[in-house]
């Protein structure tokens, strides 16, 4: 099909089709085609006038269902792919833009914005969000967004849990320069907004092992078969000119096959349409063990699967993971991902593809509250899902793989890379570089011509450093208080927060700024009720429900639910493979010692071996954990009721207690079998 375009008065542009046919319009919930009309299993074609604007074709034909669509879902389908009315507004004196440019410009990699704490006005400023696939960043880039979190942001940069960086603080007159100075970089933000696939997580570590290498590369080409196609990115920001390296042939095959009604066939955007997808879609890569991506969060998880050699034989695929919630709205909910099955590895594309046309065409288009993919597998059920995606497939799923058990690994400190080169993980609290260490991460990536990666816990990676480099990097990292973890509070270094306040507008409490507070008061919980300064649990605040530092993995999520109020969450694992859920609701930030000490108390004296905290929580059950709370009077100041006759200090009894416990004994009676034993051996000579 051949078409021809022109522009019309409201600055939209108008598809006319050459031949005397017209693609039915997908509106994303039901069939609108004449029941006199012929269907196919691919296209479904009526005669229409010269000039019909052609639109987008759904395959296969849905069942008459909801006709009702959200706004945005309009907006979109006469945006002329995500153009207009952005183009108008973009171009206006007014400091903001209005309504439908502010959907549209999510998908630029945008969202406006203004401070909250100002009072008497709104100072419209804009964030920028970029795609950064496996969290690479090229040393140019990062340098270049150095330069303009000064010259046109708020001096800051933030890395965020998706491994990309944000910009705030962007005025709308700087918003063309600061984006055409990202793509002449080696950057873009196009996607990581906006409802398309975002930004591909991938383990950021830099090892040359066959399976990182792998896994990293799958990211990258995932991240290319997904990007817009239309061009309505580069006609925004650099007028039209196009900065794309050459994308790799199997991506290119993957993208233009129809074989099972994958594409929207002619059209500007063949997987996406008019109308792209129902709501934001996430994908992340793993390595067996490696469960820095947090996987199971994602719509769809891809897990690398290896021969005994290490070498990557093809994937287990999990759907249907997602933090979202809304608070009073039980229908709503975080879900973890479920398995879908095995594939083998030259197949990775064609699957992902169908699975992402599966929602494209199921996913719900009437309430975005529901539009996320995990409620369409919620609704269907995984037999269903799966019997769906294998048509768009057009194979059936193996049954998945077993996998060795998932860790959660950070990757700070010195690491070989295992090419010779070095790489160092430097933790920054809460994702944000700013004052001294932005200063000194510039004058080392600079002056090194170092590449970094960000990671999904908000951290930093300076790659390919010499060994000859190690000491003076360090000594200069340490200055500006970027130490290594072994000198970093075991609290912070797993702690994630969002940035909430001052600038998200759906924000309800504070996340990033009260954090610091929050993380010191909880050393100070952990050392009343006596637990180790190495001891730690998983920490993670959101100012709102939508989950964006992942709150509801974590062993002890905060959930703002009012102003300097939380939800606490509880029974996450350090492997984040385990949903929390909600314990208590409407807790004011100055009360939170009154829940955490009588949790943390017990935790130290009931829990097993090894025990982690969001495992003790889930075994004694919410119950028994709000007995507690609702009973706690504080740690008593009378003699304690341990017979610490035989030991020298509490100490040495916690440590004699842990062992006795695995011998289900007292610790009393473990220390006499001890000394008698040692008693023993003296008598008889045999002590060593």
């Amino acid at each position: 099909m051949t078409t021809a375009t022109s522009t019309t008065s409201f600055g939209a542009t108008v598809l006319k089709e050459q031949k005397k046919i017209q693609l039915r319009r997908f509106d994303g919930l039901r069939s609108s085609i004449p029941n006199s009309v012929t269907l196919t299993r691919n296209l479904n074609i009526f005669s229409a006038p010269s000039s019909s604007i052609v639109r987008a074709v759904s395959t296969p034909v849905k069942p008459e269902t909801e006709t009702k669509r959200s706004k945005v879902e309009i907006i979109k389908e006469h945006s002329n792919f995500i153009r207009y009315p952005l183009n108008e507004e973009l171009v206006t004196d007014a400091p903001n833009i209005n309504e439908s440019a502010i959907q549209l410009i999510k998908f630029h990699g945008s969202y406006q914005q203004y401070d909250r704490d100002e009072r008497g006005g709104r100072s419209y400023s804009f964030m920028l969000r970029t795609k950064n696939p496996c969290g690479k960043v090229p040393n140019r880039l990062y340098l270049t967004m150095d330069d303009l979190a000064d010259q046109f942001g708020i001096g800051t940069l933030r890395l965020t849990t998706r491994q990309t960086f944000q910009l705030h603080g962007v005025i709308k007159k700087d918003l063309k320069t600061v984006m055409s100075s990202i793509i002449h970089n080696m950057g873009s933000t196009l996607g990581a907004c906006g409802d398309l696939n975002r930004n591909v997580l991938a383990p950021a570590a830099p090892f040359a092992r066959k399976d990182y290498q792998f896994a990293q590369k799958t990211a990258d080409n995932i991240a290319a078969l997904l990007t817009p196609q239309s061009g309505f990115y580069y006609d925004m920001w650099v007028d039209g000119e196009k900065f794309l390296s050459a994308e790799p042939p199997e991506v290119v095959k993957a993208r233009n096959d129809n074989s099972h009604g994958t594409n929207f066939p002619d059209s500007a955007e063949p997987i996406y349409g008019t109308q792209f997808l129902p709501r934001k879609f996430k994908i992340a890569v793993a390595v067996p063990t490696d469960n820095s991506v947090d996987l199971f969060t994602n719509d769809i998880g891809v897990a690398v699967v290896t021969d005994a050699d290490g070498n990557p034989q093809g994937f287990n695929i999990y759907v249907g993971g997602g933090m979202g919630r809304t608070h009073r709205m039980e229908t709503t909910f975080p879900r973890l991902a479920e398995p879908l099955g095995y594939i083998p590895k030259e197949d990775i594309l064609y699957a992902v593809k169908a699975i992402v046309a599966t929602q494209r065409d199921n996913g719900r288009r009437d309430d975005r509250k529901f539009s996320r993919m995990k409620y369409l597998i919620s609704s269907w059920g995984i037999e269903k899902f799966r019997s769906v995606v294998e048509q768009y497939y057009g194979k059936k799923f193996e049954p998945c793989r077993p996998l060795p058990e998932w860790e959660f690994k950070s990757y700070l400190g010195w690491h070989e890379q295992g090419d010779g080169g070095l790489f160092c993980g430097l933790h920054v609290d809460n994702g944000r570089i700013g004052g001294k260490m932005k200063k000194t991460l510039r004058e080392i990536i600079e002056k090194y011509n170092l590449d970094v990666r960000i990671t999904p816990n908000q951290n930093l990676i300076l790659c390919g450093i010499r060994k000859a480099w190690k000491r003076p990097i360090t000594a200069i990292l340490a200055q500006a208080g970027l130490l290594q973890p072994k000198y970093v509070d075991p609290l912070n270094l797993t702690a994630m927060a969002c940035p909430a306040l001052p600038l998200c507008p759906l924000a309800i409490t504070e996340a990033e700024r009260g954090i610091p507070d929050l993380l010191k008061r909880v050393r100070t919980v952990f050392e009343k009720v006596g637990l180790k300064y190495h001891e730690s649990v998983v920490i993670r605040v959101t100012g709102c429900p939508n989950g964006c530092a992942r709150p509801y993995m974590a062993e002890l999520g905060f959930v703002g639910d009012g102003p300097n109020s939380f939800q606490i969450w509880l029974g996450g694992t350090p492997n984040q493979t385990a949903l929390a859920k909600s314990f208590m609701t409407k807790v004011k930030i100055q009360e939170l010692e009154k829940v955490l000490e009588p949790l943390f108390y017990n935790w130290k004296r009931k829990r097993h071996s090894k025990e982690s905290f969001g495992e003790f929580t889930t075994r004694m059950g919410f119950e028994k954990l709000q007995e507690w709370v609702d009973k706690w009077e504080g740690i008593s100041s009378s003699p304690s009721k341990y017979n610490l006759r035989l030991f020298s200090d509490r100490d040495t009894y916690d440590k004699i207690d842990e062992l006795a416990k695995l011998q289900d004994k007292t610790a009393h009676q473990l220390a006499m079998e001890v000394i008698r034993n040692y008693v023993a051996a003296q008598q008889n000579g045999k002590a060593e």
